[in-house]
């Protein structure tokens, strides 16, 4: 009898909840690819950390710091797109910084990768961290795609309002409406 009472009335407030999981900043699939990418270069990372011995090892050093960097830095981008801390800094344009982050960290991860692989020896660890190097790739290049599929490209929507006004900034309300005196 007292469920009738607060079913109707009781209802959960979203504004409330600390994951914005879908936002305008991240959709539901990207933070999922998101997630998967933080996975990936992880298991990369500690894949690499496995490897007792290298001939040459600037590449395995390499590739060391390039999955930990993915991995950490991406997962401080995940939690700041999927919660409200990302407007307690001074960043305006997010897309932007995702767009770039995601598109440098996929090339350097992508080169690093192939050093590594093409000086890996015979090393069986090596070899798996690199496929999960590979994997990480891939991961953040599809991100990159559904980011430009589903936004557009940041950097075109800003000139496209620029190119609209033809760089003249239209006067105020306040100074079209006052009367001219002479």
């Amino acid at each position: 009898m007292a469920d009738a009472v607060y079913t109707p009335t009781t209802t959960p407030n979203p504004g409330n909840s600390f994951c914005l999981i879908p936002s305008d900043r991240l959709d539901r699939n990207r933070f999922i690819l998101k997630v998967v990418e933080v996975v990936l270069s992880f298991i990369a990372f500690i894949l690499e950390e496995t490897v007792d011995s290298c001939f040459s090892c600037s590449p395995l050093y390499f590739f060391e710091f390039v999955s930990c960097t993915a991995f950490l830095f991406t997962l401080l981008l995940l939690v700041l797109l999927s919660t409200k801390l990302h407007k307690k800094i001074g960043i305006e344009d997010w897309s932007k910084v995702d767009l770039i982050y995601t598109g440098v960290i996929a090339l350097l991860l992508f080169i690093s990768s192939c050093v590594f692989a093409s000086d890996r020896g015979h090393l069986v660890q090596a070899t798996v961290a690199v496929v999960f190097g590979f994997l990480a790739t891939v991961a953040f290049f599809v991100d990159i795609g559904l980011m430009v599929k589903s936004q557009g490209l940041p950097f075109l929507n800003k000139d496209k309002k620029q190119e609209h006004t033809n760089g003249i900034q239209p006067p105020a309300e306040e100074e079209r409406l006052k009367p001219e005196t002479a």
